[in-house]
């Protein structure tokens, strides 16, 4: 682990009708992740310091608002009901354009729909949920993965479960967080040695290594050696 990124910090955005195990899968991962590293962090962030109500009447105070500026490595938008809103969100768009250069930009489910809106996924790829619920199944509604398409008709839509573009990296549907935390874990250099025992501990040791490789890996468009900047 000689790329490991010590004291590696992780941030997850909150808002109205969140979904549920969109941010609490990857927060179980690095919950868990701490046991054995405890320099590694993750946070709940949202526009202030107020209690959320996420989906379901699941209520949540955040650890840091929008003014609080914490440092993080990484900040992931996860989906659910409120990311119709979100996409909009024009204080969203400023805090992750706020954000330092070198912070992944990381989604869960329909949370890839505030990047696109935000024109980050043009010209790499990305993905969202590929499963409908009752409503999107049913005309005018649409299925999350077919919306993102529309919302940011530059960007490949892929239908892996875990695409990493670089910076951007999205996880296909609510579940799919486990993975991405997971993947967070690599991105910050921790060994397959390491993930996997975390895996273990979760006895998530099957799913994991059914989905390990369900990952695309992506490079931007134009980031080939010795392309135009």
């Amino acid at each position: 682990m000689s790329d490991q990124r010590a004291g590696f910090r992780l941030g997850i955005y909150l808002f109205k009708d969140a979904e549920i195990v969109d941010f609490a899968a990857p927060y179980g991962v690095f919950s868990v992740a701490r046991r054995f590293d405890p320099s590694l962090d993750v946070f709940l962030v949202a526009e202030s310091l107020r209690p959320v109500q996420a989906q379901a009447g699941f209520t949540v105070l955040p650890n840091f608002g929008f003014a609080d500026r914490p440092a993080m490595d990484a900040f992931l938008i996860p989906g659910g009901a409120g990311t119709r809103a979100e996409a909009y969100n024009a204080h969203l768009h400023e805090y992750v354009r706020s954000l330092s250069p070198t912070t992944l930009l990381v989604s869960v489910c329909t949370g890839s729909w505030v990047y696109a809106r935000m024109g980050l996924l043009d010209g790499i790829a990305a993905t969202s949920r590929k499963e409908p619920d009752r409503q999107e199944a049913t005309p005018p509604g649409m299925v999350p993965i077919d919306r993102l398409a529309l919302l940011a008709p530059a960007c490949r839509v892929s239908r892996a479960r875990v695409v990493d573009a670089g910076r951007i990296l999205t996880a296909g549907g609510i579940s799919a967080g486990m993975e991405m935390g997971f993947h967070l874990l690599r991105r910050a250099g921790y060994d397959e040695g390491f993930v996997r025992e975390v895996a273990r501990v979760m006895e998530y040791t099957r799913a994991y290594d059914l989905y390990r490789d369900d990952l695309e890996r992506a490079e931007p468009e134009g980031s080939r050696a010795g392309a135009k900047r």
